[in-house]
């Protein structure tokens, strides 16, 4: 009877045992097999080292990046990114921004001695390795200067190849959907070597002669039921929408497709990120702002502290400081070289205008806020300012007038009420067409007043009287 009993709870033993690892087995699996740990679709883009520009655009990826992150995107963040990019940059994105770093070798262009080749596409064809992401179903692969106003997840839904068509003939390679393969990859790469027709020398224009059926396919509308399509697509011009078409009317037109992506194809040094950009492109403060929420600018904000100190100690020093340069223009020299010493020294004024006006743009850290940027360069410029002023006698007006047109050319541009862009240029145009009289007039002025100055203090050093203190110099 005991040995029964045995028998039954070693069976019921068993069995439990057997149930337990049918229940945790499954789901094992699946963990290991990437169903939580993996996804089965990625928003890509790619880094690269080389030009002026590297660490700009690492910031508008970190940008892009957690825009899409906020956005609660179902899908993998992935960086492709070139071996020589700086290890604490490969370090902070995934750590911070929560991205899968994908290192890989540059490849090689072959277009680089084609007439028409621009060295800033040099290692552009890098975004080929998007089709070795095997890993996944489907790429949306990015450029950095693209803006997410909503989440596009529906373009996974999308066939082997997708691309807008921002050029009625010509699709746009800043966003396209891929399936990835590696038969493709190394048929790619294989095209490479043998240097397929390529009219710019960059991945847009071998990616149009790569796919140049695509113009001919039909329009891309994700399927209801959320199965996935064969095959080519155009996408609508609402996943990748021109801000030059905004500029024109101030507003969105897009008659087709989602307003979901906003890109930047315009010149390299008006990129939204940079803090000039705005009020001069309208759409700069909102990328902006998408910054300001999702990264901040802790990292600018020790360079642009420091240099605010150094402009108001400036401001402070020359208030302070008694000016003498117009006295090394006199003494024992002869008087015939007293004129060209009067010319070295106003050529000498003009040119210290200039580079009070334009040193402080380049010291500006150039992806700040724009409202911050500004108002350090006007600080810079009133500080430098203040040493021509103090040096040369100069009276204040004539030299800040400059300073004041350019406020006022910003109130002008960041206008929120024009009805449409032509209207926003036209207004502008004519500001500048009244103040160029006023700013020619302050020149003449400031000219004028030193060139008094100079026939002033020659006299007085020929009579042997004691110069008077200029009015400017009063105040000390």
């Amino acid at each position: 009877m005991g040995e029964r009993r045995d028998r039954v709870w070693r069976v019921a033993t068993l069995m439990l045992l057997v149930l337990a690892l049918a229940v945790v087995a499954p789901a094992e699996g699946k963990e290991s097999s990437g169903g939580v740990g993996r996804r089965r679709h990625a928003y890509a883009a790619m880094m690269y080292m080389g030009t002026p520009r590297d660490y700009e655009f690492y910031v508008a990826t970190r940008v892009m990046m957690r825009s899409l992150a906020r956005l609660g995107v179902d899908a993998d963040l992935v960086v492709i990114a070139s071996a020589d990019v700086p290890v604490r940059w490969v370090r902070t994105l995934k750590e911070e921004d929560g991205v899968k770093v994908v290192t890989v070798e540059d490849l090689k262009n072959p277009y680089e001695k084609q007439a028409n080749f621009n060295t800033r596409f040099k290692l552009t064809l890098n975004k080929l390795y998007a089709w070795s992401l095997v890993s996944y179903d489907r790429v949306v692969m990015l450029d950095a200067d693209n803006l997410f106003l909503r989440r596009t997840d529906e373009l996974f839904q999308c066939g082997q190849f997708c691309a807008v068509f921002i050029n009625p003939c010509i699709f746009h390679t800043g966003l396209f959907v891929l399936q990835p393969s590696m038969a493709v990859f190394n048929d790619m790469l294989h095209e490479l070597k043998i240097v397929r027709r390529n009219r710019d020398g960059a991945d847009q224009g071998f990616l149009v002669s790569y796919f140049p059926e695509l113009l001919d396919q039909p329009m891309f509308h994700p399927p209801a039921n959320g199965s996935k399509l064969d095959g080519t697509y155009r996408l609508p011009l609402g996943y990748q929408m021109d801000a030059s078409y905004y500029y024109l009317k101030l507003r969105w037109s897009v008659p087709c497709g989602p307003n979901s992506v906003i890109t930047f194809p315009s010149m390299p040094w008006l990129k939204p990120w940079y803090w000039w950009s705005w009020p001069v492109l309208p759409l700069g403060l909102q990328w902006h702002e998408q910054r300001r929420t999702d990264l901040g600018y802790s990292a600018e904000m020790p360079v642009m502290l420091m240099q605010a100190v150094m402009y108001l100690g400036i401001i402070v020093v020359t208030r302070l400081a008694r000016p003498g340069l117009l006295k090394l223009c006199y003494g024992r020299r002869s008087e015939k070289i007293i004129p060209f010493l009067h010319t070295i020294v106003k050529a000498a004024a003009i040119w210290a205008l200039v580079v009070a006006y334009t040193v402080p743009f380049f010291l500006v850290p150039r992806t700040v806020h724009p409202i911050l940027g500004w108002s350090l360069y006007l600080l810079g410029v009133v500080a430098l300012c203040s040493i021509l002023i103090s040096v040369f006698l100069l009276p204040v007006l004539p030299v800040l007038t400059l300073l004041l047109v350019l406020l006022g050319s910003l109130f002008v541009m960041a206008f929120p009420w024009y009805s449409d862009g032509i209207t926003r240029a036209l207004v502008l145009f004519g500001y500048a067409f009244c103040c160029a009289p006023v700013v020619w007039a302050s020149l003449t002025r400031m000219m004028s007043s030193l060139n008094s100055l100079l026939e002033r203090e020659a006299f007085i050093t020929r009579s042997g009287e004691s110069a008077p203190l200029s009015g400017f110099s009063k105040l000390y």
